[in-house]
Order: C-alpha cells, then structure tokens, then sequence
C-alpha cells in the first residue's frame, strides 16, 4: 500500500512541479515580453520623432545601460543604430529581419551581451527598418535555477514524508486488522465465546469484525446443535440396545418355555425395528444438514397424495378425514412428502383425540398441507421449539418415538423451500408451488 501511495504521489509531486516550474518560466518571459514591448513603443516614438540616427543612443534613458539595449536595423540587415551594449553586430539574421519587418519577432538568445549570458529580443517594424528591444533575462535564469533547486530538494523530501504518512496511516487502518488476526488465531472448540476485538470506528474494518463475530456465533451454534445431536442420538439408541441385549440373554438362559422364548424374540424384533427407524430418521436429518436430501420432482395432485395417506392409516381402523380444494396441485417428491404426511398423521393419533383431518389449500406463501385432530394440541412454549431434534413433550415421553418425527417434516418441508409450523392441535407444512 505505501509503495502504490508513493508511486501515485510521486506522479502527482513530479506533475505539480512540471506545471508550476513551466508556469513560472512563462510568467517571467511574459513580464520581460511585456517589458520589451513598452520599451519598443517609446523607442518607435522617438525614431519617428528625431530620426533613425542616434535614437537608439538617446533611448539609453530607456534602458538599463547594463542589462538592456536597442539596435536599429535597416533592410540588408546593417547597423544603423545601437545602444552601447549593441552597437557593432546585428542581433538578427536575415531571415529573422524578414519575419520582423512582415509584423513582429520575439525570441530568445545566447551570448548578446557576453558570452553565455541569455537575453530576450523583440522586433518591430518601424517604417524601413527594424527596431531590436532586448533584455538581459540572467536574473530570470536565476530565479529559475533557485525553483530548480528548490523542487529538486523539495519534491523528494515531500515524497518522503508523505509515504511516511501513508504508511503511517495504512498501519493504523490495519492494526485493528492484525488484533483480529491474534484473536482468531486462538479461537478453538473448546474456548467458546471467544470474539473477535471491534475498532470503535463504524468503518470496512469495523464490519468486518461484526460479520466474522456473527459467523463464530453460528458456528458455535451449528457445533451446539451438532454435539447435542450426537447426545441425544447416543441416548436413543441406548434404551432399546440395552432392550435387545436383556431379551437375547433372557433367551438364552436354561429353562425358558417356548412361549419365553418366542416373546423374547418379538421383543428383540420390535427393538430392532424401532433401531432402523431411528437410524432412517437420522439418515434423512444428516441428508437435510448437508443439503444433499435428493427429491425427485414431479407434478402432484394434492387430492390424490393425501388420500394415499389417509387409506394408509385407514387399513388399520384410524378414522382420517380430507379435505382438499378442488383441482390444487403442487410439485415435489411424492414419497418425502408421504413420509412427512405420514409422520404428523401418526403424531396426532397417538398424542391426539378423535378423528385426524388432512386438509389442504392455497396460502400466501404456497400450498398448505394441515394435520389436524379434536384433541388439546401443543402448548404455546412447546410449539416454538416442536420441529427441534429429539423434543418431545412431557406426555410423549414415556412412549416409544425418538422425538424425530417432527423434525423430519420440517426438513422434508425446507427441502422444498417451504417451512412446517403448529398451532394448538393443528400442524402444517407450507410448500412453495414449484422446484
């Protein structure tokens, strides 16, 4: 950064001292043309006045004797007259008398008045002849040669100090920077809450720290969530191997009846089917948290997708109801959403009372799919948190689900870009209309 800072105002220091070493130059050569020309007209006046010989002499009045002078040429370019510093050879050539006599010349020259030294001449026509106005200009080469000097010394040591300052002032935009670094270097699993340090200046770096600080905390929330999973799982999966292990040594003691022995195994068969379903359940959950829960898309009549659900509870003499708008259609996959189905019609038979309704219709945010049955429902505080992992409320807990049911259909439902909610004893997914 301080490199680039110095290169841009390097470029910057040495365009500002071309312009204003070229504006200076010029400033003095216009006081000095201006000068030239005013004594040219007084000089012209007095030709005109007194005649050609000796006017040039008598300008000295006009003049500095020791830096200025006037000659005064005729046509063929001989010395007619001149001031004591230019009366021997002519300051122009023929050519440059041509260009006077044809209007007026201004120029520059070395080695006028002595050698080396420069001067400035202006030449106007007067009648005949040319007058030669000239100036020696060594002060303005001095003036010049100083601002040299000065933008010489000057501009490096602004460059100087100004980098300094550029980094100066980079350092200090980035040593917030470099206390974040520090920071989340030591930022680890088992140093939770850690945060990283926010400048007190709402700048780039200041939000930057905010929205890394948010991250930390949706990571420590995702490593939460992800470790009260494993717990929870761990938990669920203890009861019924511990089931399966106590029926199988309970079989294979001596003296055990056939009957024994056959309730054994159907009690090790329900508990391992029970161990497939949770781990199904958890499958289709970690599918859902890394995003690759695949569907299989197709135009669905809502009719028909909810009474394939209710026939489903119908065969084993639950009383399921539908209730469908005619002609409502969606798309998604027909198997995830009868799973989900399925799951809440489930919930309310076993949790709920009376018949179960499956109903559905065209809401703000999409199709609707409600389950609901007659009974109390969802308390208000367990209603927020019903589609978390592994929650069940207090009166489901002594059945045999693993609290995945409604997670499930929550993750079934973000899966097709929709959400699942509950209220009292109706829940419900929101499924938007379309891939």
């Amino acid at each position: 950064m301080t490199l680039a800072f110095a290169l841009a105002l390097g470029v910057v220091l040495g365009a500002l001292g071309i312009v204003v070493y070229t504006r200076f130059e010029d400033s003095l050569n216009e006081n000095t043309d201006q000068a030239l020309r005013s004594r040219a007209t007084d000089i012209a006046a007095l030709v005109e006045r007194t005649g050609p010989q000796l006017s040039a002499r008598r300008a000295e009045r006009f003049v500095e004797s020791d830096e200025s002078f006037a000659q005064i040429l005729d046509a063929d370019g001989m010395v007619v007259d001149g001031s004591r510093l230019a009366d021997s050879r002519a300051l122009l050539s023929a050519d440059e008398i041509a260009t006077a006599r044809a209007g007026s010349l201004t120029l520059s020259r070395d080695g006028v008045i002595e050698e080396g030294d420069p001067a400035r001449l202006f030449a106007v026509p007067v009648g005949d002849l040319v007058l030669v106005v000239g100036q020696d200009t060594e002060d303005n080469e001095e003036a010049l040669g100083t601002l040299r000097l000065l933008l010489t010394l000057g501009l490096p040591i602004a460059l100087a100090l100004g980098s300094l300052a550029g980094y100066a002032v980079a350092a200090a935009a980035l040593r917030p920077v470099e206390a974040m670094r520090r920071k989340a270097a030591g930022v680890s699993e088992d140093r939770p809450g850690e945060r990283l340090p926010i400048p007190p200046v709402d700048d780039e770096i200041r939000r930057l720290g905010e929205t890394l600080n948010a991250m930390l905390a949706r990571l420590e929330a995702a490593i939460e969530r992800e470790q009260g999973f494993v717990a929870d799982a761990s938990h669920e999966l203890r009861t019924p191997l511990a089931i399966l292990k106590t029926e199988l040594e309970l079989a294979l003691r001596e003296g055990r009846t056939e009957a024994e022995l056959r309730a054994a195994l159907e009690s090790a068969s329900d508990e391992t089917d029970r161990l497939s379903r949770l781990a199904d359940d958890l499958l289709v959950l970690a599918r859902s948290d890394r995003g690759t829960l695949q569907l299989r898309w197709e135009p669905l009549s809502v009719r028909r997708l909810l009474d394939g659900v209710a026939e489903r509870f119908r065969t084993t003499g639950d009383d399921v109801e539908v209730d469908v708008e005619d002609g409502l259609e969606l798309s998604g996959d027909r198997l995830r959403l009868e799973q989900a189905l399925g799951n809440l019609v489930a919930n309310a038979i076993t949790h709920g009372k009376g018949a179960v309704k499956l109903s559905a219709r065209n809401g703000e945010d999409g199709v609707e799919l409600h389950v609901e049955d007659e009974g109390q429902g969802m308390a208000p505080e367990f209603a927020e948190r019903a589609f978390e992992r592994f929650t069940r409320a207090d009166s489901a807990r002594t059945g045999g689900g693993a609290g995945l049911g409604l997670a499930i259909v929550k993750a079934v439902a973000v899966a097709h870009g929709g959400t699942a909610k509950a209220r009292g004893a109706d829940v419900w997914m929101v499924l938007r209309n379309g891939r």
